[in-house]
């Protein structure tokens, strides 16, 4: 099973940008699909951005504008560049994989968005 490990986290002001990265322990240009979820405090996760084996995205509406997902086979990683951060943005994110019927997850990664 592939491990998936998030970074690029932390605290940002409201309105600052954040770029998370997530790697993968084996190459990623197989897996039909790569997304970013996140979970706030109380909440049930929710996809947040996801990219396909051919580059075709798609984001949440809360996101959308803001948000970029993109993808680096050649690196096995995935990125999701974060601009104009607002307040509910505040979760843990996690890194998400599918090939076929098979999926994994990252172990998550906070992102703090302050007033």
């Amino acid at each position: 099973q592939v491990q998936l490990v998030e970074s690029g986290g932390g605290l940002v002001q409201a309105g600052g940008s954040l770029r998370l990265s997530c790697a993968a322990s084996e190459s990623i240009s197989s897996f039909n699909t790569m997304a970013w979820y996140r979970q706030a405090p109380g909440k049930q996760r929710e996809l947040v951005a996801s990219i396909s084996s051919i580059s075709i995205t798609n984001y949440a509406d809360s996101v959308k504008g803001r948000f970029t997902i993109s993808r680096d086979n050649a690196k096995s990683t995935v990125y999701l560049q974060m601009n104009s951060l607002k307040l509910e943005d505040t979760a843990v994110y996690y890194c998400f994989a599918r090939r076929l019927t098979t999926y994994s997850w990252g172990q998550g990664i906070q992102v703090t968005v302050s007033s």
